[in-house]
């Protein structure tokens, strides 16, 4: 190997851990400014544009990281997820494993509500519309509430989780908390009425 060749060698390791640190850097700037802008305002004004400048990066350095701004809201809320996915998973009874599956699904749909009123605006940002079936973490709350149905023994779980999740959509919630004025106290008691009486707690079809 040449001596030009020995020292590009040497630099590529130096190079890299400064890119990475750049990269990381410019992501936690797009992401701050992002959460500013989506708590803010309505998220469907949240543009690209709105986004690089808040963030004081260029437009090509934003969309190496995310192609959307739905993209972006996906990978703020992302952290808040798997918090809670953690907690069904691990977590004790009645949101974890251990207890009756309408006492579990009455436990999910509270924490769901909790995690709605805390980050609503990013919830709108990434999962409005279609693009809500598409995203990793609705994938994880349908495999859990397929469970429960499972579980519970239901006739066709296949035909009702998705019926099960639709009071959890961001925009009703929206609807329900912003035009009609509901407390979450109040939006919570009833879908923990509705899981219980779906699943009858401790007692198999």
């Amino acid at each position: 190997m040449a001596r030009g060749d020995l020292l590009l060698a040497d630099a590529r390791p130096a190079a890299t851990p400064r890119r990475r640190a750049d990269a990381e850097r410019n992501r936690a700037q797009i992401l701050a400014a992002a959460e500013r802008l989506f708590s803010e305002g309505d998220p469907r004004t949240v543009t690209m544009d709105r986004i690089a400048k808040a963030a004081g990066v260029g437009r090509a350095t934003l969309y190496r990281s995310f192609p959307d701004p739905s993209s972006v809201a996906v990978a703020l809320l992302d952290e808040h997820e798997r918090l809670l996915q953690g907690q069904l998973v691990y977590g004790p009874p009645p949101l974890g494993p251990g207890a009756p599956a309408g006492e579990r699904l009455a436990a999910f749909y509270l924490a769901m509500l909790d995690l709605l009123e805390k980050h609503l605006p990013l919830a709108l940002g990434a999962e409005t519309g279609p693009e809500r079936f598409r995203t990793g973490a609705y994938g994880f709350w349908r495999v859990h509430v397929r469970t429960l149905l499972v579980a519970h023994g239901t006739e066709d779980p296949d035909a009702l989780v998705d019926t099960a999740l639709a009071p959890l959509a961001p925009e009703l919630f929206a609807f329900q908390r912003r035009d009609l004025g509901l407390p979450v106290e109040r939006i919570g008691a009833s879908l923990a009425a509705f899981a219980r009486g779906l699943l009858q707690s401790g007692v198999r079809s």
